[in-house]
């Protein structure tokens, strides 16, 4: 079964004692790899990501308004935090961040 990863965190709400210590946040930015959407999205929980895309007020359909998927000012990564694969965003210069899912015993 394929891994997927949910939705964490996002900058602005982070644990400041996990920002510029070894592994953290600002590390994961520096070490960032660009990614597009289309591989963002195989690795991403759908529902999680479809709950903060609607949280951020885009519209599911073209016809509707502005889709994330049309808006050129998100960026899309793949890094490490604290040595674990995670999947983020940017928007607005906000990180959005997705880690593993906790797998079911």
């Amino acid at each position: 079964m394929k891994t997927m990863y949910s939705y964490y965190n996002n900058c602005v709400n982070w644990d400041a004692r996990d920002v510029c210590c070894l592994g953290g946040l600002s590390d994961m930015v520096d070490e960032a790899k660009d990614i597009t959407r289309r591989t963002f999205l195989k690795h991403v929980n759908k529902n999680s990501f479809s709950y903060l895309r609607h949280e951020l007020g885009y519209a599911e359909h073209w016809r509707r308004g502005l889709t994330m998927g049309k808006d050129y000012h998100i960026q899309y990564f793949k890094s490490k935090h604290h040595g674990h694969t995670v999947y983020f965003f940017t928007h607005s210069a906000i990180e959005y961040v997705f880690k593993k899912e906790a797998s079911a015993c």
